[in-house]
């Protein structure tokens, strides 16, 4: 049986450089999406390839779409949440229901996909959670800070839930990107960028597939000792 990997927010930047990847390495592969169009979605049109409308603060959808994956492929073998938003604002100027949509998309839904997946996962006493934090999840950033609330506890789940399900035959790791250049980074000015390019000892800016290829690593046999690790992709902004 071909090994099956379910991602949230699959349909762009880390998301859809992580479908391929996994892809074309012979998965079968599920994700989610939620604003793209469907005619720009990746892989639509294979049979190896299940993509689900969610919005993943929604913890129904997100469990439906999981048991129609597990009832199509028979089986998850790997979830990676990926799924997430990012936001500049002056803590002070941070609304309440920005705080609870940041929260919900990039917290709670690994909670949610977590809690749906793992019932498989025991079951069968093997399984492997990925889940997508960030460097400021790490240290902090200013004008971001419900954002980096929201990926610290990203770091958290991982750290604590790999202590529980690790007798289970389950691996839990995480995978903190620094400046990639995706849609959440486009607003960012050439000078702007070109600053944290200097800050950047590796000297670049990281592409999606810098992040696709440590997720595939992680998800693979040759990890099989890996757990419970945040395991940091930044070019060594952050050391």
């Amino acid at each position: 049986m071909k090994k099956t990997v379910f991602i949230t927010g699959g349909s762009r930047g880390i998301g859809a450089a992580t479908v391929k990847k996994f892809y074309d390495n012979g998965y079968n592969v599920a994700y989610t999406f939620f604003n793209t169009p469907e005619e720009k979605l990746p892989l639509l049109n294979s049979e190896r390839v299940l993509c689900f409308k969610v919005d993943v603060k929604n913890s129904k959808e997100l469990t439906s779409a999981i048991k129609k994956t597990i009832d199509c492929f028979g089986t998850i073998d790997i979830l990676i949440n990926n799924a997430g938003i990012s936001e500049f604002s002056l803590f002070t100027d941070i609304s309440d229901e920005m705080w609870e949509s940041m929260i919900s998309t990039n917290l709670s839904s690994a909670f949610y996909s977590s809690r749906a997946v793992l019932k498989h996962m025991i079951n069968k006493k093997s399984g492997v959670i990925l889940n997508v934090a960030s460097m400021w999840g790490e240290v902090g950033a200013s004008c971001e800070v419900h954002y980096s609330v929201s990926k610290a506890g990203i770091i958290g789940l991982t750290k604590a839930l790999a202590k529980e399900v690790g007798l289970s035959g389950i691996r839990v790791n995480c995978v903190s990107p620094g400046l990639i250049e995706t849609d959440m980074t486009s607003h960012l000015s050439n000078d702007d960028k070109s600053s944290l390019i200097d800050e950047t000892p590796l000297n670049r800016i990281g592409v999606p597939e810098d992040i696709a290829n440590t997720l595939f690593y992680l998800a693979s046999d040759e990890a099989s000792f890996i757990t419970g690790q945040i395991l940091s992709v930044n070019g060594g902004f952050i050391i």
